[in-house]
């Protein structure tokens, strides 16, 4: 590190504990004590607020002793709850750290308490204590609970009872103290503020994922705000759901039911989404519901935050974070299927997708090493969870209608999303909206990239229902149009730029599954004795079929379509290569037919071309089914030049303007006619 940034850090901590004193803590004291205690970070931070708020270092050093001190005598580690029981037992009364929930045990008509470290179930908790804190019932919360030991012969209940809780959570919170504070500093900071609240240290982190991971916080500010993250391991997705803050609840493996996440109709309660800011499922792969209307419920929910469940319909603000992995390359995977691959095959649904607020691209975050988490001061977790959750009461999304319009491709659905992203990030960095032109701009860019990067993918799975993705904004200052893009747009080139080799062509046709898909064709000559070879088609199957129509047909036209070259002469082999692993082709007959012609004659195909349609034994030429969807395929696959039959010309219509203009279009008239264009004679 730099003497100038080293000093930039420093005034960046002087100025972050003259604004927010007592509310701020130096994170790597959170670092060292975490790596002996397994507890969340609030609640490490919950003490070392109450002990270590300083920056006077033998006040920091006490600080510590005394958070040490509570830990090895009250938090409950669970390999040592026998010690604490043993405790309890012994001096009556004893306050323990862990983490406690409770439900209504009907038969004796009261509620019960567990103890999940101590391991005690049973334990009788007074009704007050219940409903000031509603969060036992919905999963259980931290807290410093005090417990009773009394038993008799014959009580048939535990000795233990809940006498006081304290839920480890700050007991008031002032948003005008954040506004006042905040405006000492530049967005810049402000960022680096809220960065180093969670742990992470902005100075190491590339600008584009400090983005990244500024936008993971907006579920915590904007309620209903669905999001989804997807990359690779060791990127920190799940961490901000589960240490940061006592408002969100982590569903690791992802199995759930539609009474706990939902409503449960036998006890007419809320489940999570009514008792939690954020329900976040780790590793998305694993999602499954037990009942078959569960992805249903989650979809109504998702549109509108609410859901029928029985008679009524029930409401609720929790958003829901959708976290999981990328095993394989993104390159890949765009090549071969789509960005939202990892769901499991019940959610692959265009309808559940498209409710998605955004999608933060996980493998532009780099994997985390030591360097990555600070060793600066940062807010307390517990104050900034406030801070978020007081946030939620605010909407900052009419931010755009001051400076900005957007684009004719936003639906409506896009355009709620795009403001909602907006206006959570304005709400982190501008709690007091006291941002500029610039500033929204920044947040509407980012939003705008956020929704598209979904919508791209919806295309994909979807077609051209969701063809509109060219997302732009207009400054009504100037007039200027803006076109936002995904940087993954695209995901390369199956078709590549440049000449290939004769013989050597792309087509897009139907699967044996009746799946659209790309396929190259590799087509190879020998001297030989006129034997016809296939390769990547079944040996029986309907496309080597309709390879040897295109060569019988090559062979009663040979003298138009490959001169002097003798047929009789030559050994062909052909391999249709699938490149988006939909299958086998159900038929190449025009393909082939080219494909044979430029090997036979060694002249290429024209450079970035895609070969369409089909062909009987005698000649005649079908049309492409689904044209637009087709060629979208195309122009995502990198091809600039499509063959037609002169039969689609009427389907032109039906194809947005934007997208026919991108290609340099030829329509053939039969199948000598397609050769002759492909090849570029005459």
């Amino acid at each position: 590190m730099s003497s100038e940034t080293h000093e930039i850090d420093q005034d960046l901590d002087r100025l972050l504990n003259q604004e927010f004193a007592g509310r701020v803590v130096r994170k790597d004291l959170t670092t060292t004590m975490k790596q002996g205690a397994n507890v969340p970070v609030y609640v490490l931070e919950y003490l070392l607020g109450m002990y270590c708020a300083s920056d006077d270092e033998t006040q920091i050093n006490e600080g510590l002793q005394r958070v040490k001190s509570v830990l090895a005598d009250n938090y409950v580690r669970a390999d040592e709850s026998e010690r604490i029981k043993s405790k309890v037992r012994e001096n009556g009364t004893y306050k323990v750290i862990d983490r406690i929930s409770a439900s209504l045990n009907e038969k004796r008509d009261r509620y019960e308490a567990m103890l999940a470290n101590l391991s005690i179930k049973g334990v009788e908790i007074g009704d007050r204590m219940v409903k000031e804190n509603e969060k036992l019932l919905a999963g259980g919360i931290w807290a410093i609970v005090t417990l009773q030991y009394f038993y008799e012969e014959g009580m048939g209940t535990s000795p233990f009872s809940v006498v006081d809780l304290k839920a480890i959570q700050m007991p008031n919170f002032d948003l005008a103290e954040i506004m006042e504070g905040r405006k000492a500093f530049t967005e810049e900071q402000w960022m680096d503020v809220l960065l180093r609240s969670t742990g992470m240290e902005p100075a190491n982190i590339p600008e584009r994922a400090k983005w990244h991971l500024l936008a993971r916080m907006i579920p915590f500010v904007e309620n209903n705000y669905n999001m989804c993250e997807l990359g690779p391991r060791s990127t920190g997705k799940s961490h901000l759901f589960k240490e940061i803050s006592p408002n969100s609840i982590l569903i690791s493996g992802g199995q759930t039911t539609v009474a706990n996440l939902f409503y449960n109709m036998a006890s007419r309660t809320v489940g999570l989404v009514g008792h939690w800011d954020v329900v976040a499922f780790d590793e998305v792969a694993g999602i499954r519901f037990k009942e078959q209307d569960g992805v249903q419920i989650m979809k109504d929910y998702m549109a509108s935050g609410s859901f029928a469940r029985g008679k009524d319909p029930v409401s609720a603000d929790a958003s829901m974070v959708f976290v999981g992995n990328i095993d394989v390359s993104v390159d890949i995977l765009l090549k071969t299927s789509h960005l939202l691959a990892p769901f499991p095959e019940s959610m692959i649904d265009t309808a559940f997708f498209d409710r998605f607020h955004v999608y933060i691209p996980g493998w532009e975050i780099p994997k985390f090493r030591p360097e990555f988490f600070t060793r600066r001061y940062g807010l307390i977790v517990d104050y900034l969870a406030e801070y978020w959750r007081v946030m939620r009461k605010r909407n900052y999304g009419d931010a755009i209608d001051r400076y900005f319009s957007l684009g004719k491709d936003l639906n409506q659905r896009d355009s709620i999303a795009v403001r909602r992203t907006t206006s959570g990030l304005l709400k982190l960095l501008y709690p007091a909206e006291q941002f500029d032109k610039e500033a929204v701009r920044r947040c509407l860019e980012y939003a705008l990239e956020g929704r598209r990067r979904v919508k791209e993918q919806l295309k994909r799975i979807g077609g051209m229902e969701f063809f509109d993705v060219h997302f732009s904004y207009i400054d009504k200052e100037t007039d200027e149009e803006r076109f936002v893009t995904v940087p993954e747009q695209g995901g390369g080139s199956l078709i590549p730029d440049g000449e290939l080799r004769p013989g050597f062509l792309h087509t897009i046709t139907l699967s044996m599954q009746s799946k659209r898909g790309i396929y190259r064709i590799e087509t190879q000559v020998t001297g030989g004795s006129g034997k016809f070879t296939p390769f990547g088609v079944t040996a029986n199957g309907v496309a080597k079929e309709s390879l040897r129509q295109a060569l019988d047909f090559l062979k009663g036209n040979a003298q138009r379509l490959v001169g002097q070259s003798k047929l009789g002469e030559s050994d062909i082999q052909l391999s249709a290569v699938e490149l988006m692993n939909v299958g086998q082709p159900k038929s190449l007959t025009l393909a082939g037919l080219v494909a044979f012609s430029s090997a036979l004659t060694g002249k290429p195909i024209q450079s970035q071309m895609v070969v369409l349609g089909e062909m009987s034994l005698g000649g005649n030429v079908h049309k492409v089914d689904g044209l637009a969807e087709t060629l979208q395929m195309a122009l995502d696959a990198g091809a600039r030049k499509v063959l037609l039959p002169m039969a689609n010309a009427a389907d032109i219509a039906s194809v947005p303007p934007e997208l026919f203009t991108k290609f340099q279009t030829s329509f053939y008239s039969d199948p000598v006619d397609a050769v002759y264009k492909a090849l570029g004679i005459g």
